[in-house]
């Protein structure tokens, strides 16, 4: 069987699709007689708008669409004129949407007179390969661009098999885009590492599917949808990617010169931490929660054939949470390999400072540590298990390991009160020096959510979000069971207090590049060097217990604990000095307060801050 595999528009175009990857070596291992071929369509894409549009499209154009604009369904919208064969389909509604939002969509527009022509091309190249099958990995907002190919590929080929896998064909939403749009012909939803090799050997015999789990498939011209299975697939039965045919895509491509390629690798799917406390909030791992990981011997075999295969230096996991194993076996193969290994990484915000500075030396440049709030009790809205101590902690470390640390900061939680965020807002310009947020965002009900699967939870009225209006040509119910995000009533903080929040961000994130407040040990007295956006330019000068107790207060303490360790350490403060002390310590922003508790804020070495952050 001749067997070629699509990503389409919008995969980032500085990384291979590891979907793509794994299946590939996945055939090649459980059917060696195939002929599998791949089509990188994102990387088409963009050289196409280059072409197009006399260079005035770039790259940088793609992001903006493609990931910055993820939530308003740009992407998406682009090709829906393709899909629908109306240039002008959904045009008023979105420029309604956007008016409403102060939201820029010039650069879509733009881009959507080049769609339709765009995909009759990739219907000619893919067709010139001669597949028997070809099967569409859909993301985000690959969606509707995969369908418009689809389509076109079976008014030209009705005898072509098309297959759609990929997270946007999770549960209901699969069997809604296979029941909606008849020239697909197989969903396959959940993992693919068993449920696709058993498609091809029923396409093989020409016999109905109806034991592939998850499995949609069309019983004439009934939409049928397998039962899901519970089975999750084995570490072991997890293949490692090949990602030969992308880099051939890659270096003839002349996208080349603008991007910054790296690889991506799977080390764990699931989430530990989720299969005790869901995130409430947390629409991710779908049905497949239970937390599985390669050995951290095996991940690294895979990560240095990568390396030495393609020669490129910058790696990035896709695991939802780190395995904590791999601080024993992974992460001390790699610090000690000798790579200059850029590693990207998903964590949770509560490792301690040993484990980040072996995050460090093991080459980790970048990390996403989930840590969405400083308030501790909405993060137990949340059911993220960390106080807002332990966040702030996590910020400062990652100053101390040079790790860049991305993270947004979210509201909007039922039960939360104003009173929960005025301490943490008049606080932030203390923490001004530490990376901020990426701004402050109300959250989007999930599917898959524990907000979404349990109304009681206070999001009782859901309806699929407004951006979907411009993107899909389907009634709401129908809608209500493809799309992954939903609108309901706020919850939370409104008003002033929302613009308190998001005000206080916005200057948090202006003046962070201007500020610096470093720890400097003389050899007499512990300094401190003030250099703050906000605050005139100052030096703190500490010794004896005093020294002591802005060392001690890094591990976040409250005053009680406080004392009773500088007493261990042979220091003999009163209750009443340390108190004064503490207070004045945090009137001069050197601590932040959770509570009863308290962390120092000051770092140690001179924090990098790249340039564009100054802009």
């Amino acid at each position: 069987m001749r067997v070629h595999l699509v990503t389409m528009p919008w995969h980032p175009i500085d990384l291979p699709s590891l979907q793509l990857g794994l299946l590939n070596s996945l055939l090649h291992r459980t059917r060696p007689g195939d002929e599998v071929s791949e089509f990188h369509a994102s990387l088409r894409w963009a050289e196409f708008l280059l072409e197009r549009s006399d260079g005035r499209i770039g790259p940088g154009d793609y992001v903006a669409v493609g990931s910055d604009a993820i939530y308003h369904g740009l992407g998406d919208w682009v090709f829906s004129g393709a899909l629908y064969d109306d240039p002008d389909w959904g045009l008023a509604r979105l420029r309604d949407y956007a008016a409403a939002r102060d939201l820029p969509v010039d650069t879509a527009v733009a881009m959507r007179p080049h769609a339709a022509d765009f995909i009759a091309r990739c219907a000619d190249e893919v067709l010139a390969q001669g597949p028997d099958l070809v099967g569409f990995t859909s993301t985000f907002m690959q969606n509707v661009a995969s369908l418009a190919l689809a389509r076109e590929l079976k008014s030209r080929r009705p005898d072509l098999v098309v297959v759609f896998g990929g997270s946007n064909c999770e549960g209901p939403m699969g069997h809604a885009l296979h029941r909606n749009h008849p020239y697909v012909d197989h969903v396959v939803r959940g993992e693919a590492e068993y449920a696709f090799p058993a498609l091809l050997r029923h396409l093989d015999a020409g016999t109905a599917p109806v034991d592939v789990p998850g499995l949609c498939w069309w019983d004439g011209t009934r939409s049928r949808a397998n039962a899901e299975t519970r089975r999750t697939v084995a570490p072991a039965d997890i293949p490692a990617p090949d990602y030969d045919q992308w880099q051939s895509a890659l270096d003839a491509s002349p996208v080349r010169e603008y991007v910054h390629p790296k690889l991506v690798v799977e080390g764990a799917r699931g989430c530990w931490w989720g299969e005790k406390h869901h995130c409430t909030f947390c629409g991710l791992n779908g049905s497949a929660m239970a937390f599985r990981a390669k050995p951290g011997e095996r991940l690294w075999a895979e990560i240095d054939r990568l390396v030495r295969r393609h020669r490129l230096l910058d790696v990035v996991t896709v695991d939802n949470i780190i395995d904590m194993a791999y601080f024993r076996d992974f992460l001390p193969r790699v610090a000690d390999s000798g790579w200059d290994l850029r590693l990207h990484y998903e964590v949770k915000s509560n490792l301690t400072p040993a484990q980040l500075q072996l995050l460090g030396a093991a080459g980790t440049v970048h990390i996403q540590p989930g840590i969405e709030s400083l308030g501790s009790r909405v993060l137990d809205l949340m059911d993220k298990g960390v106080t807002g101590a332990r966040n702030v902690r996590t910020l400062r470390e990652c100053e101390n390991h040079a790790l860049t640390c991305s993270w947004n900061l979210l509201y909007g939680f039922p039960g939360e009160t104003a009173e929960d965020y005025a301490p943490v807002v008049e606080q932030l310009p203390a923490l001004v020096h530490l990376q901020p947020p990426s701004g402050a965002h109300r959250i989007q009900l999930e599917r898959f959510s524990p907000h979404f699967t349990d109304p009681g939870l206070g999001f009782g009225k859901r309806r699929p979000a407004e951006m979907y209006q411009h993107v899909y040509d389907l009634p709401e119910d129908e809608l209500a069971d493809l799309v992954y995000l939903f609108a309901s009533e706020d919850a939370g903080v409104t008003g002033p207090a929302e613009r308190r929040l998001q005000d206080a961000v916005a200057q948090w994130r202006a003046g962070h590049a201007r500020s610096r407040l470093l720890f400097e040990d003389d050899g007499v007295a512990l300094l401190v060097h003030d250099r703050r956006h906000g605050r005139p330019p100052a030096t703190h000068r500490f010794t004896g217990w005093r020294a002591g107790a802005l060392r001690r207060l890094e591990d976040g303490r409250t005053v009680p604990a406080l004392h009773r360790l500088l007493t261990a350490d042979g220091h003999t403060p009163t209750t009443t000095e340390l108190r004064e002390w503490v207070r004045r310590a945090f009137s001069l922003g050197l601590l932040f307060r959770d509570g009863p508790t308290y962390v120092s804020l000051p770092t140690w070495g001179e924090p990098v801050r790249l340039a564009e952050d100054a802009g």
